[in-house]
């Protein structure tokens, strides 16, 4: 047990260690500032921004910041989705793999161009190598970067200054910090035992004279970007339980670190951006509290098992069902906050297995999205959080709502509350429709409290750009590849547009000086408000499907039924 634990908290001080390093070199690649990096990328960005018919000074208002990202999302879907359509014909293709199903590809490609990775099919049976890396691979870099793009140009609003360039934005974003950090954890994964390899499936026989295929590929770039962009989608069905994408306890911690590391970081960069670090280690606490709390209530559900088993076996065994034994029930525990958390998706255990206190745990964080949050975008919905919390309490004390020098008006309230609607209603109006065709539908296969969850989970995990899932579902059908595409496509791109807009509404914005009305936002009594008012909205909003999924499911267990 103590073991377990100490695992957790080892893990937790590297990246505490890690913020301030990462988030003061992120802010200094968007302000424009030298780094380390700029004898080597300079030249390459000259180029490219040559090719591309980009001005490195030219600003973008809102909507045609907003145009950049959708047009060119809409340009890279097309183009993967043709890919991996035409992919019999297309090289590295050694097990003659031919075109999926048109409902398949659709949402494989909208759930990738989306940062969700979304997986209804098993990577190694599916996709040949090319899909994987030139398709797949190529939108893991992209949305990613999109997603980077879109927090730094909020960021830019909220601290008064002009939006950026899309285009500019997303090639720093990728040259500067994904790729270099890529390349870097891709050598280490090969040194620590990930294959990279266009050979085709290995045919072996086995000890009993039988015949084993053993898949194997260019995993070790693929896992890696995987990891770093929040992407999640796994290059075998069994993501990061594969003993190919994650082989020990070394490759374990180092993708933990890998998922945790910019979206922790960008809040560091936001007290960089605002000249405000104190606020910065004020909102960096309440994230690391919450998180922390939710690995210690998923972490101790799974050392106590399941109270049935432990019943008719006379004695406390931990839960270890769904999990591989090279991490045990410490290491998947911390896993799976860490993905729903960073909105990340990978899985390294099966959280179907979950108790009902680790999968209230995950729900919880795709619901509020804010503890880390996704790539760039989890620090935008912090600060939506921020601002209607200023707002609220402005209202209870009687003074002016204000945030970083700025008045928070009719028009900023309506933009945040779309931002947070949008949300629920891409996941619980399909749930319900859903949930009325148990079978035709939903293809529920574990009925009850925990077949709600696993309907809820799917659809939470789409309109949060997660992608993980609870296993059970018969996913790979028309209305799930379709219905789940919807609420990726909407829980992503209407956020952004309303994001991007808030910020510029912001930014236009004069300053006003501080006055003894001003209310502070950078103190330990207000940052303690913002938890209550987020954790308060997300009960509020999702506690009846909580009450009916892992809540009731729980009381069932303890009851001994």
């Amino acid at each position: 047990m103590g073991q377990g634990f100490l695992q957790i908290a080892l893990t937790l001080c590297i990246v505490i260690a890690i913020t301030p390093r990462l988030g003061k070199y992120i802010a200094r690649v968007f302000l424009g500032e030298s780094t380390m990096l700029d004898a080597i990328i300079n030249p390459i960005e000259k180029i490219i921004y040559i090719v591309g018919g980009v001005g490195k000074k030219e600003e973008m208002t809102a909507w045609q910041y907003i145009r950049a990202v959708i047009y060119s999302n809409l340009i890279m879907g097309i183009s993967v989705y043709a890919l991996i359509s035409f992919q019999r014909l297309l090289p590295w293709n050694p097990n003659d793999l031919g075109m999926p199903t048109w409902d398949l590809v659709l949402h494989t490609t909208i759930s990738f161009i989306a940062n969700t990775d979304q997986q209804h099919y098993i990577g190694e049976t599916t996709l040949s190598y090319f899909s994987q890396t030139a398709a797949l691979g190529f939108l893991m870099f992209t949305s990613a970067a999109t997603g980077l793009a879109v927090g730094i140009a909020f960021i830019r609003g909220l601290t008064g200054r002009k939006l950026g360039n899309f285009y500019i934005d997303i090639t720093r974003a990728i040259t500067r910090i994904l790729l270099p950090l890529a390349i870097i954890g891709a050598i280490a994964l090969i040194a620590l035992g990930v294959p990279e390899t266009l050979k085709e499936t290995l045919v072996v026989q086995t000890l009993e004279g039988g015949t084993q295929y053993i898949p194997r590929g260019p995993v070790a770039s693929f896992e890696i970007i995987k990891m770093l962009g929040e992407n999640g989608g796994g290059f075998f069905g069994a993501n990061s339980a594969h003993p190919f994408e994650n082989p020990n306890g070394a490759t374990n911690l180092l993708e933990i670190i890998a998922m945790i590391a910019i979206p922790s970081s960008l809040i560091y960069t936001y007290g960089v951006f605002a000249n405000n670090l104190k606020q910065t280690w004020l909102l960096f606490w309440m994230v690391f509290i919450i998180f922390a709390i939710l690995i210690w209530v998923t972490a101790v559900g799974e050392l106590q098992g399941n109270p049935l088993i432990n019943q008719a076996l006379n004695t406390e065994l931990p839960n270890l069902e769904g999990k591989e034994v090279r991490f045990g029930w410490a290491e998947t525990a911390l896993w799976a906050i860490t993905t729903t958390a960073t909105m990340c998706g990978a899985v390294n255990g099966m959280n179907d297995s979950f108790m009902p206190q680790g999968i209230f745990s995950t729900l919880f964080n795709l619901f509020v999205q804010i503890v880390w949050g996704g790539q760039g975008i989890g620090t935008a919905y912090l600060f939506i959080y921020l601002i209607l919390t200023v707002f609220i309490t402005g209202l209870m004390v009687g003074r002016t709502p204000e945030i970083f020098g700025r008045k928070i008006e009719q028009k900023e309230i309506f933009l945040a509350s779309i931002i947070l609607m949008i949300h629920p209603i891409m996941i619980l109006i399909p749930s319900a429709i859903a949930l009325a065709y148990p079978i035709s539908l939903s293809g529920i296969s574990n009925p009850g409290f925990h077949g709600i969850s696993q309907v809820v989970y799917e659809y939470a995990s789409a309109a949060a750009n997660n992608g993980s899932g609870l296993e059970g579902l018969k996913d790979n059908t028309l209305w799930w590849n379709l219905s789940a595409s919807f609420s990726i496509l909407v829980g992503r791109y209407i956020p952004i547009i309303a994001i991007l807009l808030l910020a510029d509404s912001m930014s236009r914005k004069p300053k006003i000086p501080e006055t003894r009305g001003t209310l502070k936002t950078d103190s330990l009594l207000f940052t303690t408000v913002t938890a209550g008012v987020t954790i308060i909205l997300a009960v509020l909003t999702f506690f009846p499907v909580l009450a009916l999924g892992p809540i009731a499911e729980g009381f069932k267990l303890a009851s001994g039924s």
